[in-house]
């Protein structure tokens, strides 16, 4: 299947916008499913730095570790799962807009099933992250245009 991609435009700069997504402190005030994240290793932020991360989907919680894959501030970040039934592989691209003054976030999600992850993937997971998606980038939108 291929990747879930939203896009938004957010009246911030791409160092703002990127500064806010990239913190791992900060997820949950824009991801809804987020229930905590904790970083599982030493700040900064670095590329093979780890999160473990607890979801809720569908009133199931979900714990997992996610690591980051490349870090391009203020441009793009990636990171992906790395143990759980279900593995997300999460991109942003910000790009420049306006001269710098706002920005254009592009987020894609796909996923990575391992058994009965095979199952809620389909189910589950993906309908539910196709719904959740443009609500987060929304939300993000509208905290970062009201100033952090």
């Amino acid at each position: 299947m291929s990747a879930i991609k939203e896009t938004v435009e957010i009246a911030r700069r791409p160092e703002a916008v990127y500064a806010y997504m990239a913190d791992p402190a900060r997820e949950g005030e824009w991801q809804e499913s987020l229930v905590s994240a904790r970083p599982a290793d030493d700040l900064p932020l670095h590329v093979g730095s780890r999160t473990v991360v607890t979801r809720r989907v569908n009133k199931r919680e979900f714990t997992m570790t996610t690591q980051i894959d490349e870090l391009d501030p203020p441009r793009s970040f990636k990171a992906h799962g790395v143990d759980g039934p279900v593995r997300p592989h999460f991109a942003a691209v910000i790009e420049p807009l306006d001269n710098g003054e706002r920005s254009r976030v592009t987020i894609s999600l796909d996923f990575e099933s391992h058994g009965m992850g095979r199952v809620l993937t389909p189910l589950v997971v993906r309908p539910s992250a196709r719904k959740e998606l443009p609500r987060n980038e929304q939300k993000l939108k509208e905290i970062l245009e009201r100033g952090v």
